[in-house]
């Protein structure tokens, strides 16, 4: 097939402006261009087909014969050039396979998954949960939120969605008489996570608490849930407990947060890149994690009760 000899689009675009608006000013209004640079692209135009597509006189611009049946096939191509791009927009994602743990599901993107709704109503997700990192290979769904040192890996995408830093957390009523005593408040332990302890009691200078001894849990959420029922105190992960907070169910025992060396991102092979249903998830979940910036920052009143700001609010419902 022969290469087709098109005259350039953007001159094309201009001329068609133009000739809509019988206006240089107006044309250059609409395409955000200068009016030189619409008088430059018509006069290139026309120096190209060779003939005058305007008239122009005291009165502004008149369409030439030629001019106008230029302009006529100029409108056509373009509007079915944007029929075709609204096309694409409008068809439907292919429904998407997603891994992720099961405690990231509960405590970040259940609570804003309506905004997902919202946003991309014909976007279907499939959610596969798992404990086991090695059950979050991308190589089995389409996209998985993984914990990881956030270094590039071969053949990976891959997009920060939240640092994992440690804190304790326990009912309000046990900060009813003020700080908690680590050395006899009951501890409880996650299993999949069992140096937290040790290590945050390190990083917030209290090395001599003991952390054997206290009840135990096959996950996070349980611990999480049993400190919430008055059990003891436990360790969480800072981003994740903006529902509990805003409930009031917990409360954080003291402000040392301790940062740690992973996150949590979102991953998915090179060749999904492209995908739509992909790029769409991969935006929304950047809209959902520039929010948290702004909502996992909480002040207390004089109970330690949290307060959270109106864009926290806002994101929870």
């Amino acid at each position: 097939m022969a290469s087709r000899r098109l005259p350039p689009l953007h001159a094309v675009r201009a001329f068609e402006a133009a000739a809509r608006h019988l206006s240089i000013t107006r044309a250059a209004d609409e395409l955000n261009v200068t009016v030189g640079a619409v008088s430059r692209h018509v006069r290139a135009l026309e120096a190209r087909m060779g003939t005058a597509l305007f008239l122009r006189g005291s009165r502004g611009l008149v369409l030439t014969s030629a001019g106008k049946t230029f302009a006529d096939s100029a409108r056509e191509a373009l509007d079915r050039i944007a029929d075709a791009a609204d096309g694409l927009r409008l068809r439907r994602f292919r429904r998407l396979s997603v891994g992720v743990y099961g405690f990231f599901v509960s405590r970040f993107l259940l609570p804003i998954w309506p905004t997902l709704n919202a946003a991309y109503p014909d976007l279907e997700v499939d959610l596969h949960t798992s404990s086991n990192p090695l059950d979050l290979l991308a190589s089995r769904f389409d996209a998985v939120i993984a914990v990881s040192d956030g270094q590039p890996r071969a053949g990976l995408v891959t997009h920060p969605v939240m640092p994992i830093a440690t804190v304790p957390v326990c009912a309000p009523q046990f900060m009813k008489n003020g700080a908690v005593d680590f050395a006899t408040v009951p501890l409880l332990h996650a299993r999949p996570r069992p140096d937290d302890w040790r290590r945050w009691l390190d990083h917030a200078q209290f090395a001599d608490v003991p952390v054997q001894g206290g009840s135990s849990f096959e996950s996070l959420s349980l611990t999480i849930e049993a400190a919430a029922a008055g059990m003891g105190v436990a360790i969480a992960i800072d981003g994740l407990l903006a529902p509990d907070l805003a409930r009031g169910n917990l409360v954080k025992v003291h402000p040392t947060v301790r940062p740690t060396r992973r996150q949590f991102v979102l991953e998915y092979e090179q060749r999904m890149a492209d995908d739509p249903a992909v790029t769409a998830f991969v935006a929304w979940l950047n809209d959902a994690r520039g929010e948290l910036l702004i909502q996992t920052s909480a002040t207390k009143n004089d109970c330690g009760t949290p307060v959270f700001d109106a864009v926290s609010r806002r994101l929870l419902t």
